[in-house]
């Protein structure tokens, strides 16, 4: 049986907002700017780059690379880091997007696996995938939420999320070093949008009104759940 990523813990985020601690990922990443909906644009074209690369890695043993460790798996989903300029994000304007495209790859590959599947997917696919690049990313704490809806409406899950990590004692995080993270768990083009499934991820940490408090565990219970916050007494 393959391998899976949706399977790990870190890619089974449920509606409940969670506090994880992500370990260093190593991604094919494309870097780019503006409207991802653009028809053709260069966000598609990333993502057709993204995954030509993949699938070379991922069929490196048919065409003749052997990688060290190598194991069977199935490739991951789509993923994307996102930040603006402006100091107050607009989810609607979306041509003010920063982002980073990526694909999360196996342990095992290395820089010279990820250099020769550039190479090869380009003779192959006849696309030039010169824009690819091995990106290590260390996300580190962080929180996380599975949002279903259209990506116009990430906002009211992104605001329950906060709320959680601001009543356990932390705060987001977000800067030009650690982004705002989406995983896309559902083929946007296969299905509707109020059905889709993305892992909103946000790095936290630990707020300054709490930081020489002592911590406690308490049950909270709102009108929508019930939940476990980690707290602190001052």
């Amino acid at each position: 049986m393959p391998f899976d990523f949706k399977k790990e813990p870190l890619y089974r985020a449920g509606r409940q907002p969670q506090i994880v601690q992500v370990p260093p990922c190593s991604y094919l990443a494309v870097r780019g700017q503006g409207d991802p909906n653009q028809v053709q644009g260069s966000y598609q074209q990333a993502v057709s780059i993204l995954y030509a690369v993949a699938y070379t890695l991922k069929m490196s043993p048919r065409n003749g690379h052997f990688i060290a460790g190598f194991f069977d798996y199935v490739v991951p989903p789509l993923e994307g880091f996102w930040w603006q300029e402006a100091a107050k994000i607009s989810l609607r304007d979306k041509s003010a997007f920063h982002w980073i495209s990526v694909l999360r790859l196996p342990d095992f590959v290395r820089r010279e696996d990820f250099e020769w599947a550039v190479r090869t997917a380009e003779r192959k696919k006849k696309l030039d995938c010169s824009p690819a690049e091995f990106l290590r990313v260390e996300e580190g704490l962080c929180a996380q939420i599975l949002h279903t809806g259209s990506f116009d409406s990430e906002q009211d899950s992104i605001d329950w999320m906060s709320a959680f990590v601001s009543e356990q004692g932390y705060q987001t995080d977000l800067s030009r070093t650690r982004l705002h993270h989406e995983i896309y768990l559902s083929d946007a083009r296969k299905v509707a949008p109020e059905k889709r499934r993305t892992i909103i991820r946000q790095p936290i940490r630990l707020s300054e009104t709490v930081k020489t408090g002592k911590f406690f565990r308490v049950i909270k219970k709102t009108s929508r759940r019930e939940v476990f916050f980690e707290c602190y007494a001052l």
